[in-house]
């Protein structure tokens, strides 16, 4: 997910981006504290992705603020 694809989005969507997101980082937490993962560096793009979202939430929040 690149950060220009992300400025696309609107408040809403990326607030639903976000909780998706958050919802799948922690059935993978869940599911790797009991099996291995297929996939363990999902992890690690899931956690980029969310930090990525709410930088641009932020930016937009002080945007608006000024």
């Amino acid at each position: 997910m690149k950060a220009e694809e992300i400025r696309g989005y609107t408040d809403a969507e990326l607030a639903s981006r976000v909780a998706a997101l958050e919802e799948e980082r922690f059935r993978l937490r869940f599911r790797g504290a009991t099996e291995a993962l297929a996939d363990p560096l999902r992890l690690r793009s899931i956690r980029r992705d969310i930090a990525r979202l709410k930088t641009v939430q932020r930016e937009r929040q002080l945007a608006a603020g000024r």
